[in-house]
């Protein structure tokens, strides 16, 4: 099998793998070295980095043999698919080459789990060995831990990976055991902490040692498989507000469950993906990392998933009709992040600008703030709208109209790949 055949199957075996960013890692040019990183907010394989161009990585496995039998898993150990394997001085030699025809910035490796995870992980750190070492690759590389290899081995490749990611793969250990009986959660958790200390300890270092070799500088996210089981909403962004709390992760990423076997556990073919349910969960993490949110204010047991309609900060809103409307020129600025249509940085610039004078609707406009939401929940100077007089009903059909008209286009998964 030629090297042109294998990245066609190990390509797209890793199409369904969706913690592929590009952010937070910024290296410069280095005289003798081939490539850079510039710091980027967040994106999947074309991402949009702080200076405005798009950052292209090859995202591949290095092999899609594996020895788990993981249910939902096109590379399972019984799913009748090609095979293929890269050698760690193919995929060195492909990516190089592939940086200097200018058709990627960056490599996401990933792989299946050959013979043992320690193994797989060896296989894995000679690629990214011979493309720091032998090509003098600086530009930017996202690694996937194997879980169950070595905490020495872990270090290694954190040594020579921007980021890092352990995927967690399912929401609780009841679906993991179910569907991963192979797997163990204390196997997928033992490296995510050892990257969270790790992580810590050389930030520390190099605050006293300027030479001292970076691991993963740009942190280490994980990724979970949505739809595949039972588990609510509630119980997800539970989850992921631990995973932060707890591993102080960059990202926590949502894939939809696509139907790629069949099994009597999982959902069939004819179902389609919960692409809806997976913006919601990623607006609901937005909350959290960004609004001051909690898990536990947006769901509770009486309403444990999302209302697909409407955005999850809206339908807080509504649900809580005391807490408006919020007066822009007196309001603090973390009452003002809980008003739908005003983000982080309007929020910035009105705390800013209302220390000039009073802010009317005419001046939100200017600041960007999005009236078409905001207006059902603020006041200026004590005065809502021109014109609009609604209850908590009227407001929820008006938003329904518009989340409607924002969205009359069918969701599609983020990927290079399509069938």
């Amino acid at each position: 099998m030629d090297t042109l055949e294998k990245l066609n199957i190990l390509a797209d075996a890793a199409k369904y793998d969706a913690a592929c960013t590009s952010s937070g890692v910024r290296r410069g040019a280095r005289k003798g070295y081939v490539g850079n990183t510039v710091s980027s907010i967040n994106g999947c394989c074309h991402s949009f980095s702080a200076d405005g161009r798009c950052i292209t990585l090859l995202k591949v496995l290095m092999t899609n043999y594996c020895i788990y039998d993981c249910r939902y898993c096109v590379n399972r150990r019984s799913n009748d698919i090609r095979r293929a394997a890269f050698t760690p001085k193919e995929l060195a030699e492909l990516t190089i080459a592939f940086y200097r025809r200018n058709y990627i910035e960056g490599l996401f490796l990933s792989s299946g789990v050959i013979r043992d995870p320690d193994y797989t992980a060896e296989r894995m750190i000679e690629t990214l060995s011979l493309l720091r070492g032998t090509y003098c690759f600086n530009g930017y590389i996202h690694a996937k831990a194997i879980p169950g290899a070595a905490p020495e081995l872990v270090t290694r490749l954190g040594l020579l990976a921007d980021r890092l990611s352990v995927n967690i793969e399912l929401p609780s250990e009841q679906s993991l055991r179910m569907l991963c009986p192979e797997k163990d959660k204390r196997a997928i958790l033992a490296p995510m902490r050892q990257i969270k200390d790790q992580v810590l300890e050389n930030r520390h270092d190099l605050t006293r040692y300027r030479h001292t070799p970076k691991f993963a500088p740009a942190g280490q996210s994980t990724q979970m498989i949505i739809g595949a089981t039972p588990d609510s909403d509630r119980h997800i962004l539970c989850l992921s507000q631990g995973l932060y709390r707890t591993y102080r992760l960059k990202r926590v990423f949502y894939s939809a469950y696509v139907p790629v076997v069949e099994h009597a556990l999982l959902p069939g073919r004819d179902v389609p993906p919960p692409l809806l349910r997976e913006h919601r969960l990623y607006q609901a993490d937005w909350l959290l990392r960004f609004y001051g949110f909690t898990a536990d204010e947006l769901l509770d047991d009486a309403h444990p998933n999302f209302d697909l309609q409407l955005d999850p900060k809206c339908v807080w809103a509504l649900n809580h009709p005391e807490r408006f409307p919020v007066e822009v020129n007196t309001a603090d600025y973390e009452m003002l992040l809980r008003v739908p249509g005003i983000g982080a940085i309007s929020a910035r610039r009105i705390v800013a600008v209302r220390r000039w004078g009073r802010l009317d609707f005419d001046a939100l406009k200017k600041l960007r703030v999005v009236l078409k939401r905001a207006q059902y929940f603020i006041t200026c100077g004590g005065k809502g709208a021109e014109g609009l007089r609604c209850s908590t009903a009227s407001a929820r059909r008006a938003l329904l109209a518009l989340e409607a008209r924002e969205h009359t286009a069918p969701m599609q998964q983020l990927s290079l790949f399509r069938d």
